[in-house]
């Protein structure tokens, strides 16, 4: 592990110690290690439209909601090659919360994340998207056929 050090003025110091302290920090590298993965993640997804991700996307809806569930679960099928799973979690008698995990090129998982959003209907929607690597992997598993290999991805989040 690297080492450096930072100067703040006072105020920006006292003001992050408390914010260290209202999430839980156990020290201050902690905390800035969070925040540049969360600045350096940012850039990241700014960068190529084939970059590939790991995401989450979670919204709300009301399920009376003329065709709405319908709507949504066949926009998930029509995009099954990025849609892992769904969370479907019953909040009410009328409103549900839904998690759907991705993934795929970034460009395709926002563009489908907006689809998902922008059905009429569909509240307080939010994607986390986390940058990963590829590596094309063909190897044997403990589960396997003896000699037998399947190839298949390995997604490595970035630092």
């Amino acid at each position: 592990m690297e080492r450096f050090t930072i100067s703040l003025d006072e105020d920006l110091a006292r003001e992050f110690d408390e914010l260290i302290a209202k999430r839980g920090y156990l020290n201050r590298s902690e905390a800035i290690r969070d925040l540049l993965r969360g600045h350096l993640e940012s850039a990241r997804q700014t960068g190529e439209a084939n970059d590939y991700c790991v995401a989450n996307l979670s919204y709300v809806y009301n399920h009376h909601e003329r065709d709405l569930a319908e709507r949504l679960t066949e926009l998930q099928h029509g995009h099954h090659d990025l849609t892992v799973a769904t969370l479907h979690a019953h909040l009410d008698h009328d409103n549900c919360l839904e998690s759907v995990i991705l993934k795929g090129p970034v460009a395709s998982v926002r563009a489908f994340a907006d689809a998902m959003v922008a059905e009429r209907g569909v509240r307080h929607g939010s994607l986390n998207v986390v940058s990963v690597d590829v590596d094309q992997g063909r190897h044997s598993h403990g589960y396997a056929p003896r000699g037998k290999s399947s190839p298949h991805l390995h997604l490595k989040p970035r630092s």
